[in-house]
């Protein structure tokens, strides 16, 4: 029997999810991605245990639990150094099953790789979806080395997807969600610190501790699109986190300009109609953007290439049911995250006085009253767990 073949364009986080899980499924799998090579770009990401159970399937959980680095406390602070709310990460992990987990971005990648077969991801190769294909007749992809056809597509090239422009040509795309994002990944300050986020007047800064020694800083502020420091991002991080709390300056002080990412932040405010058309499936930032406010995004990358690779059985001639069926699965959970994502967003992007004393007084009344309270915000994301269960009852970390 002829073996299915699926073409992923894009090799992010949610491609190479797709691609092994499809692969464990029975498909031939091509990735084709733009830049000439996996490089260790981007900063750190955060995997809940919702994206851990998914990532069992692809037999990649255990090796990301081994990585997880927060022991004890942290918490909310003010830009003073107020606590102003306290979270364990025993208390999390057993109210979802698993701990949470920050690695760098390019870790996770490796790890995803490691379940590819070797040549099964194209660098230097853009793509374009000339047809999403239907009922009895393939999609096809243009590459610079011609055409390709494939028995299913799979959009997974970021916010800024050409495969979604081109399945759903009228929908606006993401929207700018009024704030604008810096990442840095450095060594640890000589000084321990407890991990944190701390939310100002329209800024908020965190740090945290990744599993392999180094620390992943991140912070956000209210600004206009398209903006850049006049001189150097460090320079404006300095001026607007400069005087905030330890570990902060320590953090800012190692920072080299060069090392410091910035981006504004889009969402996808407006749902897609679905997540495939034809052949093709869209998955990622591609069809559900969100704001990082709550740690999300990649994880619902994950969720959707399971899911996904879940509906696609072996030897499927036509997958119009199974691509259906996985638009039913995912549109109404992924856009309940964008839409919690951006009320959270709302939260930490408050400017008024009043209204961030006000915010700081409820979430520092809510930590003394009901400690565990915080957590709740991500019941129904965090407990997720995937169709099919991926260990035996009564294993560590039950699927």
């Amino acid at each position: 029997m002829r073996q299915p073949r699926v073409i992923v364009i894009g090799a992010g986080v949610g491609g190479l999810a797709a691609a092994a899980a499809l692969h464990r499924r029975g498909w031939s799998i091509t990735v084709l991605e733009r830049a000439a090579r996996l490089e260790p770009v981007g900063a750190g990401i955060s995997l809940a245990p919702n994206s851990q159970r998914a990532l069992d399937a692809i037999d990649l959980g255990d090796d990301v639990r081994a990585l997880a680095a927060w022991q004890g406390g942290g918490g909310l602070r003010t830009p003073g150094g107020r606590w102003l709310s306290r979270m364990d990460s025993a208390a999390t992990a057993e109210r979802f099953g698993g701990p949470l987990v920050l690695l760098h971005r390019a870790t996770l990648v490796d790890l995803l790789v490691s379940r590819l077969p070797e040549g099964v991801v194209r660098t230097g190769a853009a793509a374009r979806l000339a047809d999403p294909g239907a009922a009895g007749r393939p999609a096809r992809v243009t590459t610079e080395d011609g055409d390709h056809e494939a028995d299913l597509v799979i959009g997974a090239d970021g916010i800024d997807s050409a495969v979604r422009r081109t399945l759903f040509p009228d929908h606006p795309g993401p929207r700018y969600a009024g704030f604008t994002t810096w990442r840095v990944v450095i060594p640890a300050p000589d000084q321990p610190f407890e991990p944190h986020e701390t939310w100002g007047r329209g800024r908020i800064w965190g740090t945290q501790p990744l599993g392999d020694g180094r620390v992943y800083a991140y912070a956000a502020a209210v600004a206009p699109p398209g903006g850049r420091a006049p001189d150097d991002e460090r320079s404006e991080l300095l001026r607007l986190y400069g005087d905030w709390h330890r570990p902060v300056p320590d953090i800012l002080a190692a920072v080299a300009p060069r090392d410091v990412l910035r981006h504004d932040v889009r969402y996808m405010a407006e749902p897609l109609p679905a997540y495939h058309r034809g052949r093709v499936a869209l998955i990622g930032d591609a069809a559900h953007a969100m704001a990082p406010t709550m740690g999300q995004g990649g994880n619902q990358a994950i969720e959707d290439a399971v899911v996904l690779a879940h509906h696609l059985a072996p030897g499927v001639a036509d997958p119009s049911a199974a691509l259906a069926a996985y638009t039913r699965d995912r549109l109404p959970r992924t856009m309940d995250v964008v839409r919690r994502s951006a009320r959270t967003a709302r939260m930490i992007t408050l400017t008024s006085a009043p209204a961030v004393a006000l915010r700081d007084a409820a979430i520092a009344a809510v930590g003394r009253l009901a400690p565990g309270l915080a957590l709740r915000s991500f019941d129904g994301i965090a407990d997720w767990r995937p169709p099919t269960p991926t260990y035996p009852a009564g294993a560590q970390w039950k699927a």
